[in-house]
């Protein structure tokens, strides 16, 4: 199980590191109202963020409670 939450956790994590990029990169200004694409990318961001955050727990708890 540690394995393939080790996986879930470094795809996400690329996947996040990518979809910020693309968030920023096509961000067009702090007064100006979000287009469907940067509505679409900020939700994709957060989907990874929700993602990272129970495999990293998974990852971590399942190395504690392995018993090795």
């Amino acid at each position: 199980m540690q394995k393939i939450v080790n996986k879930i956790f470094i795809y996400s994590s690329v996947a996040f590191g990518i979809v910020g990029i693309f968030v920023v990169m096509t961000a067009q200004g702090p007064n100006t109202p979000d287009t469907a694409l940067t509505e679409i990318s900020i939700k994709l961001l957060f989907t990874t963020v929700f993602i990272i955050l129970p495999s990293f727990a998974l990852s971590v708890a399942s190395k504690y409670f392995s018993g090795k």
